[in-house]
């Protein structure tokens, strides 16, 4: 199992963040059906338990498949506008879960601002700058394997601002893991090595993605799943929308491709995959959770192969190999 016994820090989204308000008694309807218990009493497997087993592979299911679907919707859609609509519509759905849940939140100014701050990185910032990027001709195993050099962002900068520490065997196995990722695509991908906007944009989204990550373990918030997407969204939409209405047309051509992959990104990259990596960031230190995206760039390939015909060559198996063993030697305790 890749995480440590759960910290008291962090974005709480355990089954104490949803006991009181306005669903009572969601949490023991969860609890009870997520769990067994013995004859005395005493639960043998917990949900928490199942989820924090069982997150990371949904999460790398999920997450991995975002640049191919990205990079099919923006064929027919600016990108800015792009995540617009896609940042819309979960406002839409998390809204009036917002008030009717009545979920428990902060209780200051302070804890607000902290939530709102990682969600502008996550979502504005990360997803603006990567899906700017594949706009402007970054092929989707490049912006993968750009995403997937954020642990080692996050393992430079935590000493400095989380206090975390490497030990030798972690950055060995954060440098082997880079050197899979790097090796998944460039098997596979012909670069002509020229740095241009759409590089440095996908540069700037692991930088948001990492300053998140970082952040949110400097400054821990109690709060429900359902605050924390409510802010994460709605911040996002207003980071964008004001760029897409200066920068864009917002002209949209609604091809049936654009509405499968807007609604996947909204389901499965917006609602689940960000829930559940806040979930994973509390339960462990940032530089495990961020290894998880060195495997980013493998499952991508896997997705480009079973959606869009792309071949896996044997470097990219190799590659594969190579960033499984890092994550791996990272994981260990």
């Amino acid at each position: 199992m890749i995480f440590n016994k759960p910290e008291h820090n962090g974005i709480r989204l355990d089954s104490d963040s949803f006991a009181n308000h306005g669903a009572g008694s969601l949490s023991e309807s969860i609890e009870a059906m997520t769990s067994t218990e013995t004859p005395a009493g005493k639960p043998k497997f917990s949900g928490l338990e199942i989820i924090a087993t069982t997150a990371p592979y949904i999460f790398l299911l999920l997450w991995g498949s975002g640049f191919g679907v990205a990079k099919v919707g923006l064929q027919h859609v600016e990108p800015l506008t792009f995540l617009t609509l896609r940042f819309g519509i979960i406002v839409v759905v998390v809204t009036p879960l917002f008030f009717i849940m009545r979920p428990s939140k902060p209780t200051n100014f302070k804890d607000w601002f902290h939530i709102a701050f990682v969600g502008v990185m996550m979502q504005a910032v990360y997803f603006g700058a990567a899906f700017t990027g594949m706009s402007l001709g970054v092929s989707v195993g490049a912006a993968a394997v750009i995403a997937s050099t954020q642990p080692l962002i996050v393992a430079l900068a935590s000493p400095f601002v989380t206090g975390e520490r490497l030990s030798g065997l972690k950055w060995l196995g954060l440098l082997i893991g880079a050197a899979g990722a790097v090796t998944v695509v460039v098997a596979g991908t012909r670069f002509d090595g020229t740095i241009d906007y759409g590089l440095a944009f996908s540069v700037l989204s692991a930088l948001g993605m990492s300053a998140g990550t970082l952040y949110q373990k400097r400054f821990p918030v109690v709060a429900h799943p359902v605050t924390v997407n409510f802010v994460h969204y709605w911040v996002g939409l207003l980071g964008v929308l004001p760029l897409a209405l200066m920068l864009e047309t917002m002209q949209v051509e609604w091809a049936g491709e654009l509405i499968a992959a807007l609604s996947w990104l909204v389901v499965a990259n917006s609602i689940v995959a960000i829930s559940l990596l806040l979930f994973m960031i509390r339960r462990s230190d940032a530089s495990r959770v961020s290894a998880l995206f060195f495997l980013v760039p493998p499952v991508s390939a896997v997705y480009g192969w079973a959606l869009l015909g792309e071949v896996l060559t044997a470097g990219s198996l190799a590659g594969m190999g190579l960033t499984v063993f890092g994550v791996w030697l990272v994981s260990r305790h």
